[in-house]
């Protein structure tokens, strides 16, 4: 596997090649970064992979200086893996020479809402970054991961609105056995939070039990689910059912008609941040 920490570098590696296949991450590998990096070998040749912490996307009491660094651990893997040609790890400097003046910014319908609301300015670091990195390796596909699933929207919205000829393909998420999301964060988890931790994901589950067993009362299906977590410990940020094509809340009607849809939440544990989610659809 090749290991370029400049742009110039990466692209004299990828000079010619018509068919990449690109994974960004911020690094600290698992389980679920390689599966993205197996699939992106099924869609495309070669596959690059980028390692990069976005300081653009943390907010100023996020965890940007805690967030977990391993590179020369997650360069083993993925030569261990096979999976990757290429990985492009620059540093601040390479990716922001200048200050960056020129930000992408999600319209207020899908970068205010949700993840928008309670990380202000997350999906203007996150759109400018994968842009850029775009620029950089000129795939053809890149694949993301359904765990983040607002994301994965809002690049898709990009990369449609810029007419990028790049291929969004969505993973489903990696969970372990115990159906916790495979997460770089949860390495800050104490154990007695790692047991609990698994509830976040077993509240969805309930909520779309409700929705699927006929239940339409949206509000106090999403409290109960929140409710929930508060009493087992958790800071609950939001637990929300929405439209997978926009992400807006739907109506009684839809819930009764077949329209698919998501079951998203963020809350904490201590001071760990969970991201999770699960999509569905009732029969009419």
């Amino acid at each position: 596997m090749k290991v370029v920490h400049t742009v110039e570098a990466l692209r004299d590696q990828l000079r010619g090649q018509l068919r990449v296949a690109f994974v960004p991450t911020m690094g600290n590998l698992h389980a679920a970064h390689l599966s993205l990096m197996r699939m992106a070998r099924q869609h495309g040749d070669p596959v690059v992979a980028s390692i990069f912490v976005n300081r653009l996307q943390f907010g100023p009491n996020e965890d940007f200086d805690q967030y977990p660094r391993t590179l020369d651990a997650d360069i083993e893997k993925l030569e261990r893996a096979r999976d990757v040609y290429a990985l492009f790890a620059p540093n601040e400097r390479e990716m922001y020479p200048e200050p960056q003046n020129f930000k992408i910014q999600p319209a207020q319908a899908l970068g205010s809402i949700l993840e928008g609301e309670f990380r202000p300015g997350f999906f203007m670091g996150v759109s400018t970054v994968v842009l850029k990195l775009f620029s950089c390796v000129q795939p053809r596909v890149a694949v993301f991961g359904k765990k983040d699933y607002q994301q994965l929207m809002v690049v898709r919205s990009m990369c449609r609105q810029f007419q990028l000829p790049v291929e969004i393909l969505a993973h489903e998420t990696v969970r372990d056995e115990d159906g916790l999301a495979l997460s770089s964060r949860n390495r800050f988890l104490t154990a007695d939070e790692r047991a609990e931790a698994p509830h976040l994901y077993a509240s969805l589950q309930r909520l779309r039990d409700e929705v699927l067993s006929g239940q339409t009362n949206l509000a106090a299906m999403e409290a109960r689910a929140a409710e929930h977590l508060r009493g087992r410990g958790w800071d609950v940020d939001y637990v929300a059912l929405r439209r997978q094509r926009d992400l807006l809340e739907p109506a009684a009607q839809e819930l009764c008609e077949g329209e698919p849809l998501v079951v998203l939440a963020a809350a904490r544990l201590g001071t760990t941040r969970l991201i999770d989610n699960l999509e569905l659809q009732r029969t009419p």
